[in-house]
């Protein structure tokens, strides 16, 4: 295509060509400008047509000026776009950390806690910031606003959060760390809750006559197996085997899957569950995954009689290792694999459980040692006392 002849205006680097106008095909003005640019590179712009822009020679030169003081132009807005909106693409916010660290965590289903402590503590202050962009002083203030009506308990938990974040952005190679650690709080709040053998009594026959079968079994399953909240929510029929007597662990805190036992009434339990279309052994709405049972057990822990303050969930799992612990019969190290603890630091809440049955049955050897002795003494005083 042969160039079209350009026609000077009485403007400064203002010139036109002719071409057809869009709609009608009629001869139509095309203007273009002519300027160099602060760093003196000579630029050649479209400024506008005649009629579909409205464009004159003066209102060309209008334009001229602006971009020679310093306005962008259309094609630099658009290359500025395009540069913030690649820049925006590699910019993993701690909103969009927590929604990639959800789907490929908890598959979509957040941990209920965590939801919370990130939608009502943590996205106020860092929803919009990167990991980069927060210095120490940004968690000194987060820690200080959540002191102020949190138990410390709650502080080292959304603060716990915030590092995960952290640490899985750094772990994918989504984003670069904030160049320092967060400190957790130490938090003295360990709770070993347990049910006494009767109020063991009440809960199972409440169980017995409540309405809701799944969470009767979800409850019963806790108190038999001390498989956790998650674990027994993410339970899956495929990860029962009935014929060797073993269930699967998904995952148990984030670990290696495990393989755990199951008692002959576990066992029982599950074989006279009902079954759904559902792949999950206690599926939540339609079938999903379920993320919460605190209705149901409330409920139960109303009826039961159970105190308050007794975490049904936290209080089954440790009413489970507490039995085994004081039975005598299960070694510190056996209990922990039943419970999946990574650390045998973990187990050793219950060591003085079963250091008191090992004491106990100290005793007992040494009251029956002690009877012999005195059968043996009171056998030779004897012999030595009758004559000869």
């Amino acid at each position: 295509m042969p160039k079209q002849k350009r026609h000077k205006t009485k403007n400064p680097g203002v010139y036109y060509i002719v071409g057809k106008a869009v709609s009608s095909g009629k001869p139509e003005r095309i203007y273009y400008i002519q300027y160099r640019n602060r760093e003196g590179k000579l630029i050649e712009e479209k400024a506008g047509r005649q009629y579909q822009h409205d464009m004159t020679a003066a209102r060309a030169a209008a334009i001229r000026g602006q971009r020679i003081a310093g306005k962008p132009s259309n094609r630099e807005r658009r290359e500025a776009k395009r540069t913030q909106e690649k820049a925006e693409a590699n910019r993993w916010t701690f909103d969009r950390l927590w929604r990639q660290y959800v789907e490929q965590r908890y598959a979509g289903n957040a941990d209920p806690t965590d939801r919370t402590n990130f939608e009502k503590h943590l996205a106020p202050l860092f929803a919009q910031k990167t990991p980069e962009e927060i210095v120490p002083l940004d968690v000194d203030r987060l820690s200080r606003i959540l002191s102020k009506k949190r138990k410390p308990g709650t502080v080292a938990k959304v603060l716990g959060l915030l590092r995960r974040l952290m640490l899985f952005g750094e772990k994918k190679h989504l984003c670069k760390g904030p160049g320092f650690r967060i400190q957790l709080p130490r938090v003295n709040d360990q709770k070993t809750e347990f049910l006494t053998e009767e109020q063991t009594t009440r809960l199972l026959k409440v169980l017995n006559n409540h309405h809701d079968i799944q969470a009767a079994n979800l409850v019963r399953m806790a108190l038999f197996t001390g498989m956790r909240r998650g674990e027994l929510f993410e339970l899956r029929w495929e990860d029962i085997d009935f014929e060797r007597g073993f269930v699967c662990i998904r995952e148990p805190k984030g670990g290696a899957d495990a393989i755990i036992p199951l008692s002959a009434a576990s066992k029982s339990i599950l074989k006279a569950h009902p079954r759904t279309d559902s792949p999950y052994v206690f599926p939540g709405r339609f079938g999903e995954k379920r993320t919460d049972a605190k209705h149901a057990m409330r409920t139960i822990r109303k009826a039961a009689g159970l105190p308050l303050d007794f975490r049904p969930f936290h209080g089954l799992r440790h009413s489970f290792a507490s039995m085994l612990a004081s039975s005598g019969q299960v070694d510190l190290y056996t209990l922990q694999k039943l419970l999946t603890h990574k650390s045998p630091l973990m187990t050793q809440r219950y060591a003085h459980l079963h250091d008191e049955t090992l004491k106990r049955a100290a005793e007992v050897a040494g009251r029956i040692l002690q009877g012999t002795t005195q059968e043996e003494g009171e056998s030779k005083l004897t012999s030595k006392k009758s004559p000869s």
